[in-house]
């Protein structure tokens, strides 16, 4: 169960809109300059035959229960889901090679037939054209934290928007993005070629790591401390840290390894968190 603590001293910045456009501006430019003249190599190839072995598999459902959430912007955000699988299903990352979420998809745009789905942004939604890739970004990150591959960049959300209604993973163990400068990017480190395979069933956003053969190593990922924070401006932040359980190939457990913290601005009441948690057991 969560435990409320004392103020801390973490904060976030607000900045003015001109400020925001600015940075935005220059961060884009700076991608696109990256993923053009810089030194890593991108992933870019696909392969219409699958790997023959899975080696980690997740999905996640297409349709939640969200309060205050419009249900027409929840299908929408399957329609771009479907258009950005399409991009990235069956794309091989080989060895030294870097994935990266947006520089495969691309800009979501109308004449791509992306539509407006739920934009998540500074604690409150609203439609946006080709909202909801989060939730593929979010499959892919925890996907890849049950393999040996390597995520280089990855970005957590600031906000914590809706309470842990059937949540099924830790608290901030997805990965939010934003085009083009809030990326997520995955280098492969080991020795073989990994492939990955992203769909849709009728429920459900489903994928898998997929490889020639089984790593020696796998994982457990959990979440290790979680605690809430009652701050000084008046509201609430929460708090986690993840780390995985590293077995070798009898069992044996032979590492644990952080993998990241998290901090969010809460944007419902805590004890509602906590009654929800407690109901959905």
């Amino acid at each position: 169960m969560s435990r409320v603590k004392g103020a801390r001293p973490y904060v976030f910045k607000k900045r003015s809109r001109v400020r925001l456009m600015l940075g935005k501006t220059f961060f884009k430019a700076k991608r696109y300059l990256e993923w053009y003249f810089g030194k890593k190599k991108y992933a870019t190839k696909r392969c219409s035959t699958l790997l023959p072995v899975t080696v980690y598999s997740h999905r996640t459902p297409l349709i939640r229960n969200l309060r205050g959430v419009d249900m027409w912007l929840q299908y929408n955000k399957i329609r771009n889901l479907s258009i950005a699988v399409g991009r990235l299903d069956k794309v091989v990352v080989n060895p030294g090679e870097t994935f990266s979420f947006w520089r495969i998809i691309g800009k979501p745009a109308r004449r791509k037939g992306y539509v407006e789905g739920m934009v998540l942004s500074n604690g409150s939604f609203y439609p946006g054209v080709g909202g909801g890739l989060c939730q593929l970004s979010n499959l892919i990150y925890w996907m890849t934290l049950h393999t040996p591959l390597t995520v280089t960049e990855r970005y957590r959300h600031t906000h914590d928007v809706f309470p842990d209604s059937d949540r099924t993973q830790p608290f901030g163990s997805g990965a939010t993005c934003v085009y083009n400068y809030i990326d997520l990017q995955i280098r492969n480190d080991t020795d073989q070629a990994y492939q990955l395979h992203v769909y849709l069933t009728g429920e459900h956003l489903a994928g898998e790591w997929r490889a020639e053969k089984m790593p020696d190593r796998h994982y457990e990922v959990y979440q290790k401390e979680h605690w809430i924070t009652h701050e000084f401006w008046g509201g609430y932040m929460r708090h986690n840290t993840i780390f995985r359980k590293v077995f070798d190939k009898d069992g044996i457990q032979v590492d644990d390894e952080f993998i990241t913290e998290n901090h969010a601005i809460m944007m419902y009441e805590p004890m509602l968190e906590q009654s929800t948690s407690e109901d959905s057991k």
